[in-house]
């Protein structure tokens, strides 16, 4: 069992309104942050917090420009490691191009440097608190969720209400429909911080969210 719950502040940047977490070990004050937004919105939010959270990592959950876009300029400001899902390396390595694909020439970024490849069941130490991986594809090839016993982060795996798009490229929905199912074997308490929207616990999703009946019917 991990011990306290951690602390994570949501600071929601950039044109597509992406959600990105500043996640803090309440024990060591130690911080990582959970995905980027595509501006240098997000440098300027934490560089303005006082007193100065202490960066041990930055955190992906996957390689959409919209959640790894701004990669580079926190590297600028925060030199630290940084960790991707291991089958989303060749979508992040596509950030230079990303904004052609959607007629958006002007949204094209650097890759930015990894330093870690995550594969199922790792974990990432950020002072005392142990952060769990979770495989999660089909929005992307390798998109993934990081958790404790009590909060789970899940990029565009899950929203309140609603469900990660499969129509991008590299997109599959027979994946994101088997991780979906495997998202729901997590205790139905877990509160869920998703890429866009609020917060929202798996118990109410599983309850209320029209796009999981598959899984309330056991298909």
């Amino acid at each position: 069992m991990l011990g306290f719950a951690m602390d994570i502040r949501c600071f929601t940047v950039g044109l597509f309104g992406v959600n990105t977490y500043l996640v803090t070990d309440p024990e060591t004050g130690a911080a990582a942050i959970v995905d980027t937004g595509e501006t240098r919105e997000l440098v300027e939010q934490l560089s303005n917090i006082d007193p100065a959270p202490d960066i041990r990592a930055i955190l992906l959950t996957h390689g959409h420009v919209d959640h790894a876009g701004g990669l580079c300029w926190l590297q600028e400001r925060w030199d630290v490691p940084t960790y991707l899902p291991r089958a989303e390396l060749p979508l992040f390595e596509r950030l230079p191009e990303q904004g052609d694909w959607f007629g958006a020439p002007h949204l094209n970024r650097p890759c930015g440097r990894v330093d870690h490849l995550l594969d199922d069941g790792d974990s990432v130490q950020i002072g005392t608190l142990e952060l769990r991986f979770l495989s999660t594809p089909g929005h992307t090839p390798g998109q993934g969720c990081y958790y404790d016993d009590h909060d789970i982060i899940v990029g565009d795996t899950l929203f309140a209400g609603s469900v990660g798009r499969t129509d991008f490229p590299m997109s599959d929905p027979s994946l994101a429909r088997d991780s979906l199912r495997r998202l729901f074997e997590l205790p139905p308490h877990m509160r869920v911080h998703s890429g866009h929207g609020p917060v929202t616990t798996l118990g109410q999703e599983l309850k209320s969210n029209p796009f999981l009946g598959f899984l309330r019917l056991g298909l």
